[in-house]
């Protein structure tokens, strides 16, 4: 992966964080593990004896790095972003404000198709059957307003994983790998979003006034298969209530990074696609863009 995609985790034990000389200093146990913060794109913590400066904090928004902070589960609890991601962000908020119905619901018909796409592509890939999921896709309207992503994700997860299955983010099955590998992915989204000077909080179709996150959470949608087909092939191979320990995990953030997608004729890192994606809307915003660019994959 590119240097500057980095994501690090810290929950197999206690450590202290702290920086020199532009290096993150991971001290544990005696021994010490130095990276540039530059290349650093995402901390996920969730072991509860990490202790963190000062200048960790503030070097991973100067660098525009991503802090994220999950409970014993697994679930993201709270994230650090930047204050300042785009040099015009303060304009873009505004216009990302006032953007009008009509074109929120043109892009969320968008980003909805394309995750019953994305859905679609993996169940036939993994199964041999798409389960009617390209067809439901193109009855998708502006809005969504009959809730079709609803419907073929309660059709998808039970082709995925089984009848029994249902996605509940606190269950000891499947969810506790989802819960991981969707904290990385909202964490490179919600980074993409900073840097195209938008606001996260500020979403498309997600709404909930407790979620800051509201735009990682709708333009994460169509990426979320990715996490999807590693939780699948781990289960697959070592049981659903398999242990989400280091080996786990890495097997999940190798999912994310080592992805490839086709963006107009090359082939590009999912936080590179991520940013493309975020600067897109941003355009959409700024009404010099028809709609928001989603790459093949």
């Amino acid at each position: 992966m590119p240097l500057t995609d980095r994501i690090i985790d810290i929950s197999e034990c206690g450590a202290d964080l702290s920086v020199r000389h532009s290096q993150l200093v991971i001290s544990s146990s005696g021994a010490e593990i130095t990276v540039p913060m530059a290349e650093i794109s995402v901390i996920v913590i969730s072991h509860p004896a990490v202790r963190i400066s000062h200048a960790v904090l503030s070097g991973m928004c100067s660098s525009g790095g991503i802090c994220v902070f999950c409970t014993e589960k697994h679930l993201p609890a709270g994230m650090l972003l930047p204050i300042e991601g785009n040099s015009v962000q303060a304009e873009r908020f505004v216009k990302q404000a006032q953007s009008p119905l009509p074109t929120r619901k043109k892009v969320w018909k968008h980003i909805a198709r394309e995750k019953i796409l994305s859905q679609g592509r993996l169940l036939k890939k993994l199964t041999g059957d798409d389960k009617g999921l390209n067809f439901m896709a193109d009855k998708v309207r502006a809005g969504d307003p009959s809730n079709l992503e609803a419907q073929a994700g309660r059709r998808y997860w039970k082709a995925l994983f089984g009848n029994a299955f249902r996605r509940n983010p606190y269950a000891e099955d499947q969810n506790r790998l989802l819960n991981y590998g969707y904290a990385v992915l909202r964490a490179a989204t919600a980074r993409a979003i900073c840097s195209s000077g938008l606001h996260p909080s500020i979403g498309l179709h997600h709404h909930n006034k407790y979620d800051p996150f509201c735009l990682a959470d709708d333009l994460m949608e169509p990426f979320r298969p990715i996490v999807d087909e590693a939780a699948y092939q781990i289960a697959a191979e070592k049981g659903p209530t398999v242990a989400l320990d280091k080996e786990t995990k890495k097997t999940i953030i190798k999912s994310i990074v080592d992805k490839r997608f086709d963006a107009q004729g090359e082939s590009r890192t999912l936080f590179d696609v991520m940013t493309r994606v975020t600067a897109s809307l941003a355009d959409v915003y700024l009404e010099t863009r028809n709609n928001i660019f989603l790459p093949e994959f």
